[in-house]
This record gives C-alpha cells, sequence and structure tokens, in this order.
C-alpha cells in the first residue's frame, strides 16, 4: 500500500522528469540594434558631462567621426546635456557638414533637445537636429566649429 508522502514524492519526480529542458543551449541574445547603440551614445555624453567639462571633451575627442577629427570644439567649461526624442531618428544619407563630403557610415539625424552649463549654473538650452553615425558599430558624432582644436 503506498502512503500518501510516497505519492507525493512520485508526483514531484515526475513533474520534475516532465519539465526538463528538451534542449541544453540558452536563448541567444537579440542582436544589438542601430537605436541600441544610439541610446548607449547619449547616455554616455550625458555621463560624460556628468563628470565635467573635462571629462566631456574627452568623450567628444573620443567619438568624434574619424572623418571630421580635426574638426573638435573646445567647451570652455561648458558642459553639454542632450536629450533625443528617439521616436524622430531617421536616416539622413545625403546630410555633410559644411564644406565637405559625406561621412562614412550610416548617417541619422534626430530631434534633440540640449542644456548647457556653466559649473553646474543652466546657462542655455536649445531645441534642434543632431546627426549622429555608426561605422564599424561605433556610434560616432560631429562638433564641427569654426575654431578647431
Amino acid at each position: 500500500m503506498r502512503t500518501r508522502a510516497g505519492m507525493v514524492a512520485s508526483g514531484i519526480a515526475l513533474l520534475l522528469v516532465g519539465c526538463s529542458p528538451l534542449s541544453s543551449t540558452a536563448p541567444t541574445a537579440r542582436p544589438e540594434t542601430d537605436t541600441d547603440l544610439l541610446n548607449r551614445y547619449f547616455a554616455a555624453f550625458n555621463q560624460a558631462a556628468d563628470q565635467g567639462s573635462e571629462a566631456q571633451f574627452a568623450f567628444l575627442r573620443t567619438t568624434q567621426h574619424p572623418d571630421f577629427a580635426a574638426r573638435l570644439c573646445e567647451l570652455d567649461g561648458l558642459t553639454v546635456d542632450i536629450y533625443p526624442a528617439m521616436s524622430s531618428v531617421r536616416p539622413d544619407p545625403d546630410w555633410a557638414p559644411d564644406g565637405a563630403s559625406s561621412p562614412r557610415g550610416t548617417v541619422y539625424v534626430v530631434g534633440v533637445s540640449l542644456t548647457v552649463r556653466r559649473d553646474g549654473t543652466l546657462v542655455g538650452e536649445q531645441i534642434g537636429s543632431q546627426r549622429v553615425a555608426i561605422l564599424d558599430r561605433r556610434t560616432y558624432g560631429f562638433a564641427p566649429c569654426l575654431n578647431p582644436r
């Protein structure tokens, strides 16, 4: 005669056998999209601003599109926070900075709101468009100016 405890144990054993995975491979992560790369770029841009003007300039220097590495503006003690409207992102294949040819990679334009601060004090806000490019799965920005460094 089977006891109630024995029947429960047998039932649990059957359930565990029935729940064993059919495959030993784990699900694969989804590939990183261009939108993922853009989101990560803007988050890193703002994280650099949180660390100060020098840190943000270092970020801009390392993420400046390689075709425009010689065109980089000093921040002169300012920091810029950028808030993209990701729903506005669209390819912009024909865009080129004034007086230059189109950059390599896939260029995107996105509507943004910018907040400019000096030593934590708000000095300006602006709404506009920002161009970024993805080249070899890296995101690059464009910071051309009249007085290149």
